[in-house]
């Protein structure tokens, strides 16, 4: 199985470049239900992961903020909680299930950093689920349907 199988493209993706100003962030966020997105370079390059919670705390810290305000604070001012690991096409599925353990998705980056899509942890539940039931149709138990390495093997 390859991680271009689970891949949701860049152009299909809400994101955020480092220069945006809160106020760009903010707007562009609001018609969308994330609680994180990543945030990319003018180069395309994924720099890091952007929370709501990042948003709120930056917020706290900057006492007083309003709306117009906003147009001069830089998003690149507020601290990220965490940032989520990126991943190449080449990274093997094991690792990919270890990172998407651990974060809502998975950002992914060409051989040159350059930032390509997501993998939404979702879509490894929904492989694993769905590969679960077939096998439990042909009389397999469904614990055994995504162990370790099944997908790294052409699961």
């Amino acid at each position: 199985m390859n991680i271009l199988f689970f891949l949701s493209p860049k152009q299909d993706l809400m994101y955020v470049y480092d220069d945006f100003t809160l106020r760009q962030t903010l707007e562009k966020w609001e018609n969308n239900r994330y609680a994180s997105i990543p945030v990319l370079n003018r180069k395309g390059e994924y720099v890091g992961t952007l929370t709501e919670g990042d948003i709120l705390w930056g917020l706290k810290q900057q006492h007083g903020l309003d709306i117009e305000a906003a147009e001069d604070v830089p998003i690149s001012s507020f601290a990220h909680k965490r940032d989520y690991k990126a991943v190449t096409v080449t990274t093997s599925m094991d690792q990919l299930i270890e990172a998407a353990m651990n974060q809502n998705f998975v950002p992914v980056v060409d051989d040159r950093g350059i930032f390509i899509g997501i993998v939404r942890r979702q879509a490894i539940i929904r492989y694993c689920y769905d590969k679960a039931r077939a096998e439990a149709k042909k009389g397999q138990s469904a614990p055994d349907a995504c162990p370790k390495g099944s997908l790294a093997a052409g699961g």
